[in-house]
């Protein structure tokens, strides 16, 4: 199975919560009610160097997902 590169998922333990998935790596779980970024990959420190410069790109990835996906329900 092919999985899409973000994934939108909320959980009513969580009502104000709006979480972004992201399946590719490095995989990781994205809060957009406070910005938590939960990591579910384990990185060696040379790994956490390279990603360095990645992170925010990814997160701001993320977030343009979510934006992308709210327009396409206030068109319908």
């Amino acid at each position: 199975m092919e999985l899409p590169k973000f994934l939108l998922g909320d959980n009513t333990d969580h009502p104000n919560a709006i979480f972004i998935v992201h399946t590719d790596y490095p995989r990781f779980i994205i809060n957009l009610e406070n910005d938590e970024v939960e990591w579910l990959e384990d990185f060696s420190p040379e790994d956490e160097k390279e990603l360095a410069g990645e992170i925010n790109g990814l997160i701001e990835a993320a977030t343009n997902f979510y934006d992308r996906e709210v327009s396409r329900y206030e068109e319908d």
